[in-house]
């Protein structure tokens, strides 16, 4: 019996030790932002839920100055959306798909941020069908760029 004790606690003690280290990084979100859009807008809550349920903590800010902050944020005018979201030092602009976001985060890359131009069909947060890849343009120092085909 005691090397059946001992031979079980040999087994669970390493899964015991580790598992608190586990829990923290399982509850680690993916990033965290804060989106701002327009009063009236139904589509940037949903594009907050879509944020969300890929793991991102992210507040929402009605704003009437959604052109300002834009501006302040370096966003060339033929890149802009709907809303903003500032995520971690970097600006998403409209409704980017989750895998551009989390690929900004992992690179790090030096630009002020990525957008998905206007509100296209079927894009996260819209209704629609999707009508070919969405182009995600980079943007910063430099002129706009290609960042992502998603």
């Amino acid at each position: 019996m005691r090397r059946l004790i001992f031979a079980l606690m040999a087994f669970i003690m390493p899964a015991c030790l580790t598992t608190p280290a586990y829990l923290a990084l399982a509850s680690e979100p993916a990033g965290t932002g804060t989106l701002y859009k327009n009063p009236d807008c139904g589509c940037c809550d949903e594009y907050a839920r879509y944020l969300r349920a890929h793991g991102f903590r992210i507040d929402v800010v009605e704003t009437p100055t959604l052109d300002r902050l834009k501006a302040e944020h370096g966003v060339p005018e033929a890149l802009g959306g709907c809303h903003t979201t500032l995520i971690e030092g970097y600006v998403v602009e409209g409704h980017v798909p989750v895998g551009s976001i989390e690929r900004l985060l992992n690179e790090r890359p030096q630009i002020a941020g990525i957008s998905l131009p206007g509100m296209p069909s079927g894009s996260p947060g819209m209704g629609g069908p999707r009508e070919g890849p969405f182009e995600i343009m980079s943007f910063g120092k430099d002129e706009p760029a290609l960042f992502a085909l998603e």
